[in-house]
């Protein structure tokens, strides 16, 4: 399951990367050297994801979900 999980990520930021890329924007593989895909805000450690689930997901034309924007101070 952890490699799996690791699989997914591992695509999730290739294709969020690779769209960003496209729209021109700059992302410097140095600073992309040091993301981790490690994080627990809305981990519960039992077993419980806290998500937001109202609504059907909004896909694009590759069906995967946009990138979403960082909030500030977040």
């Amino acid at each position: 399951m952890l490699l799996t999980n690791a699989v997914v990520e591992h695509r999730v930021l290739q294709a969020a990367i690779a769209a960003m890329r496209a729209e021109g924007r700059a992302v410097d593989d140095e600073v992309l050297a040091n993301i981790s895909p490690v994080h627990a805000e809305n981990v519960d450690f039992f077993g419980v994801i806290d998500m937001d689930a109202e609504g059907p997901a909004k896909l694009d034309g590759e069906g995967l979900r946009p990138p979403r924007v960082a909030m500030p101070g977040s």
